[in-house]
């Protein structure tokens, strides 16, 4: 089936407009979740909000807004008051500069979208994607759109462009409010540890080799329950042993990845003595068994 855009909006490239469609780059129609039932008749239940001061429940017309400036105490806003203070939508991203790809700490990306040319943006969308790809550069800029206003990358992929909305720095904690006790490391770990990472590496992302498990057990769980058919459970396994030597988990984990192929020498090698006769002396009660015997007859 073909993608639906969600909204379509003009990208400001210096003096030029592009017009694009905007796409969801992801499913959360893809998440399971499950609804609260009531337990004894199994029917949806319905939320309530309760007043906590006089413990009744109170319906949505009876609601305002109100900003907590203290403790216990609210300044009251009225929904034409907070519509006023929304950013007015514009259907334009307007981009503002252009800086290296990596110089964006992924940890600031939030939503991601796919742009794709809209009625007239074919020939304009396909310079700036050729480039941004060119210059290895991304683009940022502003967008408004919900009542809010986001700062946007929109970078190069192989076959077009990915407008990625981006964190404030207000809503990215800083590293520095963790407490990472500075260790040295030894050039034999680092060492080990460098041959680990070469032994699996990978030139690309492939995430189609990664398939979400639980996914698929809850799924099989579900349909099992649908079938009228009952779940097994499966005892959780015992966590691994902690470990004490860095050097020896080094080793253990190159040994554990070096290839088979490897270890074929050193595990032929009994097999081979064990495989071979032994010599005819290595047996002198089998061969003196006849003459005892008819030494017994005489």
């Amino acid at each position: 089936m073909a993608a639906r855009s969600i909204a379509s909006l003009t990208v400001s490239f210096g003096l030029v407009s592009i017009p694009v469609k905007l796409y969801s780059a992801t499913e959360a129609s893809r998440a399971i979740s499950f609804n609260l039932l009531h337990k004894t008749c199994h029917s949806r239940l319905k939320q309530q909000y309760f007043c906590i001061k006089e413990e009744v429940p109170v319906a949505r017309e009876d609601m305002v807004k109100g900003y907590e400036f203290a403790k216990d105490q609210y300044v009251i806003f009225t929904p034409e008051e907070l519509k006023a203070l929304e950013e007015a939508g514009t259907h334009m991203a307007e981009i503002t500069e252009f800086v290296p790809i990596e110089a964006v700490d992924p940890v600031y990306f939030d939503k991601a979208y796919y742009l794709a040319p809209d009625k007239g943006g074919a020939k304009p969308f396909a310079l700036l994607a050729s480039a941004l790809r060119e210059s290895k550069r991304c683009a940022l800029g502003r967008w408004a759109a919900r009542g809010k206003q986001y700062i946007v990358m929109i970078r190069p992929v192989e076959d077009g462009l990915v407008m990625q909305q981006l964190l404030y720095a207000g809503e990215v904690r800083s590293m520095k409010e963790l407490e990472i006790p500075k260790t040295d490391v030894k050039p034999a770990e680092l060492k080990l540890a460098k041959q680990l990472i070469e032994a699996q590496a990978s030139d690309t992302f492939d995430p189609s080799a990664y398939t979400d498990t639980v996914r698929e057990r809850i799924e099989a769980a579900v349909q099992k329950k649908v079938e009228g058919q009952e779940i097994t459970l499966t005892e959780a396994p015992e966590g691994g042993a902690q470990v004490i030597d860095l050097m020896e988990a080094l080793r253990a984990s190159l040994e554990k990845k070096a290839p088979a192929r490897a270890k074929a020498p050193e595990a032929a090698a009994p097999a081979t003595m064990a495989t071979r006769k032994p010599p005819k002396r290595a047996q002198p009660a089998e061969a003196a068994a006849p003459a005892a015997r008819k030494t017994a007859k005489k």
